[in-house]
């Protein structure tokens, strides 16, 4: 039975909302009913009539979007509402949500601040409701493999992470013109305290603690502003001290001239090393100190029981982005469709990003930057 779906922002124009929809499409686990989809009324209509939705279950905001399905008979209402706004618009949408009943699918990051973050966990934690935070690098197959490698001891203690996010496509000063996704994401008071670090620095660092099994305890970070006008931070590098007396080297930097999405995570143990790249993206190299490097493939028998849930056609046929974030849209529905079952969902439903992921990039975003302004050469990751 498919989960009712209700969307907030992902109008016209949107690049990331056609992504979501998209992704919870694949597996035919949701039907899109709802949405709230802009701030402009006449967006918002013209975006739902695209969509074929009925004109009554398009809304003018998302509260009016919130009261009225929630005023609607149990067996008609939306069950989940996916929130796809900037980052100054998740908190508010979220937390309603949340206190309204609703299951939510939310954008990273999580909030605008640590503070709503704090909140909006405490939020889920009182209504008991289910959040899942779209980090989508941690829904490919192949980085699953490698966390199962990892938290199976096969590479032994871990010693050494080494991730990195590079991008080219802020390498000039985009903001100023039609660019709307420059615009926001580089405007403090729609993005937050930081640039780079918040839009693709907490991916790299919620990878980095995902497929380790390893939390950041310190950091020593060098924050950047490399283009001239530009008001947040467009490059980075921090030093990591994790538990269990690893280190980490991250990088994230929008002005790479001629990069495009190419995040890469190595991992390296007292036995042996992972390594991961998105440009190969169905490759997991496996690097043990005693023998020749191996390369695992997407779909191979030998990846483990996470990967092979997460993978959707035979081996040699390539899988990719849309695929990993329709895994976190249906690893959520599995959960949620156990819930209502009143079953217990197997592990490899339950794996997907949620409010302690979300709580601890928020608080990435802002030890970071306080760390780059700091004087300190370590400063104490706190949460």
């Amino acid at each position: 039975m498919k989960l009712r779906l209700g969307m907030i922002g992902g109008g016209t124009g949107a690049f990331i909302g056609a992504v979501h929809r998209l992704a919870a499409a694949l597996d035919g686990q949701y039907e899109l009913v709802a949405g709230a989809f802009s701030s402009n009324p006449d967006t918002s209509r013209a975006s739902g009539q695209l969509l074929g939705l009925a004109p009554d279950r398009v809304y003018e905001s998302y509260q009016e979007l919130i009261e009225q399905e929630k005023a609607r008979p149990e067996n008609e209402r939306v069950q989940v509402i996916s929130i796809v706004t900037p980052n100054h618009l998740h908190f508010a949408p979220a937390k309603l949500a949340l206190e309204s009943g609703f299951d939510v699918v939310l954008d990273k990051p999580m909030t605008f601040s640590l503070a709503e973050a704090k909140e909006l966990a405490a939020v889920v934690a009182t209504t008991g409701r289910r959040l899942c935070l779209t980090h989508t690098y941690t829904g490919y197959p192949m980085v699953k493999a490698a966390r199962q490698l990892v938290a199976a001891g096969t590479l032994g203690t871990i010693r050494k992470v080494y991730v990195e996010y590079p991008q080219g496509w802020l390498s000039k000063f985009e903001e100023g013109g039609a660019n709307k996704q420059a615009a926001w994401r580089t405007d403090p008071a729609r993005s937050g305290v930081a640039g780079a670090m918040g839009d693709i620095g907490t991916h790299a660092f919620n990878l980095l603690e995902y497929v380790s099994g390893l939390q950041v305890t310190k950091l020593c970070a060098d924050i950047n502003t490399v283009v001239e006008g530009r008001q947040l931070d467009d490059d980075g590098a921090v030093l990591l001290r994790l538990s269990g007396h690893a280190s980490g080297v991250l990088v994230a930097t929008q002005v790479a001239a001629g990069e495009e999405n190419n995040v890469r995570i190595r991992v390296y143990g007292e036995k042996g090393g992972v390594e991961w790249q998105q440009v190969d993206a169905n490759t997991l190299q496996v690097k043990m100190l005693d023998r020749p490097v191996e390369i695992w493939r997407t779909g191979g028998a030998y990846a483990g029981s996470y990967a092979a849930h997460n993978t959707r056609t035979p081996a040699g046929h390539p899988e990719g982005y849309l695929e990993a974030f329709a895994n976190l849209y249906r690893n959520f529905a599995l959960t949620l469709q156990a819930d209502l079952a009143g079953q217990p969902a197997p592990p490899e439903a339950l794996d997907y990003p949620s409010i302690e992921e979300g709580l601890r990039g928020m608080a990435f975003i802002e030890n970071v930057i306080a760390s780059g302004h700091s004087i300190a050469k370590w400063t104490e990751f706190t949460v």
